[in-house]
């Protein structure tokens, strides 16, 4: 009976001092500027709606037909999803996007990741815009994108009689569908692609949500000062300084804002979001940490280190929007045709 009391005051003192641990590097988190995505519907639809034009189903179904579509595109073979492509992380696993004419992008730029974009506070590298819905308009209309003038789109989508249907559903029958209209729909869209991880669970409590290991992983990331760019909800997305210049990462001459600035990429689902940085020159996560201990943070990181962050990353993956493939509206005689020149 003694030793049962023992042994069992033993694992209590064990229970209390992992408990206080997990406590502890919870608080640390917080305090680093870490934060998690909300656990209820309506605190996600608080921080992702655009109260100048609210999410509803009807504009969500819509932006999902939108953003498949490519006949938005002037070949009318390329859509939002060639390039962020909802099944592969929503990248699209090459280092430059290739658009209109199987041309690659000019700058070597690669494709971010749509899934949590919304949390970015800048849109594209150079962070030219912080609204989503400006983000939308710029590669329907790029030369190397998906190259279809704002007039084309209108055309395609407004010879639809399916398309004008549900846009009268969605915003009634006076609202006039313009290319601003069918691109802001599209961000609607892509504002509900949210991706929860276990890592939020933790944040929000449940110690047990990750492993041992990716605690770990998440001390030494906090410790090392990873969080001085990568914090907040999205783990990324703000404007930082970043020297190009190093190991090849200047690759199709693009450097940044003339203050030397370019986006931070979120670290969620980055596991699935390979090759890495702005070029797309790095394909292996580990050597991708490394090269920001390095350059950013001005250290060298031990492959121990490294992988102890990788799998931390690696908890940041997480759960997609259940989207089925969506059946788009027949075209009709007025339907401007597909122009591959």
């Amino acid at each position: 009976m003694k030793k049962s009391i023992i042994l069992a005051s033993v694992i209590l003192a064990c229970s209390s001092v992992f408990g206080a641990g997990d406590a502890e590097l919870l608080n640390q988190a917080k305090k680093a500027g870490l934060k998690p995505i909300p656990q209820s519907k309506l605190e996600i639809l608080k921080l992702v709606d655009n109260p100048k034009n609210p999410i509803t189903d009807a504009k969500v179904e819509l932006g999902k037909k939108l953003y498949f579509d490519p006949r938005l595109s002037k070949s009318g073979i390329i859509s939002c999803n060639t390039c962020h492509n909802l099944a592969m992380g929503g990248v699209d696993g090459v280092g430059a996007a290739v658009g209109h004419k199987w041309t690659p992008n000019p700058a070597h730029l690669n494709s971010p990741t749509v899934y949590n974009s919304v949390l970015n506070k800048a849109q594209f590298w150079d962070g030219r815009d912080p609204h989503l819905e400006a983000q939308a308009q710029g590669p329907v209309q790029a030369g190397p994108e998906m190259a279809a003038p704002k007039s084309l789109v209108e055309q395609r989508v407004t010879s639809m009689p399916g398309y004008v249907e549900q846009f009268k559903k969605a915003y009634g029958d006076d609202k006039k569908i313009t290319f601003e209209l069918i691109t802001d729909t599209i961000a609607i869209f892509e504002r509900t692609l949210i991706t929860p991880s276990r890592f939020d669970e933790f944040m929000h409590g449940k110690t047990d949500a990750l492993s041992a290991e990716e605690k770990t992983g998440l001390k030494v990331f906090i410790d090392k000062g990873c969080v001085s760019c990568h914090n907040d909800i999205g783990l990324g997305g703000t404007m930082m300084p970043f020297d190009a210049s190093k190991y090849d990462l200047n690759v199709g001459g693009f450097t940044g804002t003339k203050e030397g600035m370019v986006k931070t990429p979120t670290l969620r689902n980055i596991e699935e979001t390979s090759p890495y940085f702005h070029n797309g020159n790095v394909w292996s996560l580990a050597q991708a940490v490394k090269l920001m201990g390095d350059i950013q943070l001005g250290m060298k990181l031990t492959d121990k280190e490294t992988s102890q962050i990788v799998t931390f990353l690696k908890s940041l993956t997480g759960k997609k929007p259940e989207i089925s493939y969506p059946q788009l509206p027949v075209i009709t005689e007025k339907t401007p045709k597909p122009d591959m020149n």
